[in-house]
């Protein structure tokens, strides 16, 4: 299709669903664009960063893209070509490698791994009850869907690196994860992290409460999670200053065809409609609400979720609930 005929805008159908009643206390936080132009598709180039010195909550969204219902063929595998990744750190677990299933129910289960090496050293520790895990490199949320499980949010205890999808349309039966997402104060190592010191699973509320490694605190709780959309309230226990962002999407961007991300639209404060363009140009700016996404095919994880960054406030108790007539 010539480039010119592409539909360049957003989905109006997701742009809505985001434009419910705004809380009087919504924050225009600043968004600043880091990414950079790379040839290897395996390579997180992509930065979205979030600041604000006010905000203490918000929400994260993972929305299958615009196209999912269209999809007949999904495409996840990995792309080495023109990557070199032998400069990358390595650090041994302090524990052999290792699969463990820490916490279950009928709907719900925890699953931990520790990696033969990992790029920092595993020293975060990520606790259930009673149950210290230790050294673990990822944990993975699964649960139960209508005739089998699914993985549906993981999180590297080491790095601060989350991934967020939806439960996978029928028609397709699994969907890819693609962009990532950092929760906290951010830091520069390398490449953006959030140094976690521990990771406290709340399994009534289905919680992950994290304590930061500068003394501050957080929490994200799977709000909702369907066949269209994940939700997941963020609270912090103060707001990150000192110009550090308190969330960033982390991603990967080629060209048109070959990404996990291409598109931004923004609510920005004051305007009458949404700014939306290509991600890797936009130059910065402030938003009331932050998608991040594609609106044509990628041969890289062609199914994997727009994200959402939305309903900034400074408020860290949440807003009431309409009450029904």
């Amino acid at each position: 299709m010539p480039s010119h005929l592409r539909p360049l805008a957003v989905s109006v159908a997701l742009l809505a669903s985001l434009t419910i009643a705004r809380a009087a206390g919504d924050v225009a936080v600043e968004v600043r664009n880091e990414s950079e132009p790379v040839l290897c598709a395996e390579k997180d180039n992509v930065t979205i960063k979030a600041i604000s010195p006010e905000v203490r909550r918000f929400q994260i969204e993972a929305a299958h893209p615009a196209y999912i219902a269209g999809l007949v063929r999904d495409n996840w595998d990995a792309d080495w070509a023109n990557c070199d990744m032998k400069g990358d750190p390595s650090f041994a677990p302090p524990t052999p490698p290792r699969r463990t299933t820490f916490w279950e129910t009928i709907d719900y289960w925890l699953v931990g791994y520790t990696f033969p090496t990992f790029w920092r050293p595993a020293d975060t520790t990520f606790r259930v009850g009673d149950r210290v895990e230790k050294g673990l490199h990822l944990v993975q949320l699964w649960k139960l869907g209508k005739d089998k499980s699914y993985e549906v949010l993981v999180v590297y205890p080491q790095d601060g690196y989350w991934r967020a999808r939806p439960l996978p349309p029928e028609h397709l039966g699994f969907s890819s994860y693609g962009s990532s997402f950092l929760f906290g104060p951010i830091e520069q190592d390398g490449r953006p992290v959030v140094n976690i010191k521990e990771i406290e699973f709340d399994p009534k509320t289905l919680t992950f409460k994290l304590n930061f490694k500068d003394g501050s605190a957080g929490s994200i709780r799977l709000d909702s999670v369907d066949e269209n959309r994940m939700v997941l309230d963020a609270v912090l226990d103060k707001p990150v200053t000192g110009g550090r962002a308190f969330v960033a999407l982390r991603s990967m961007y080629v060209t048109e065809f070959n990404n996990d991300v291409a598109r931004i639209a923004l609510r920005e404060p004051g305007a009458k409609g949404w700014r939306e363009e290509a991600l890797m140009s936009y130059p910065g700016g402030k938003a009331t609400d932050i998608w991040m996404g594609r609106t044509t095919h990628s041969r890289h994880n062609t199914s994997s979720p727009d994200m959402v960054f939305r309903r900034f406030s400074a408020d860290p108790n949440p807003p009431p609930k309409p009450e029904k007539k």
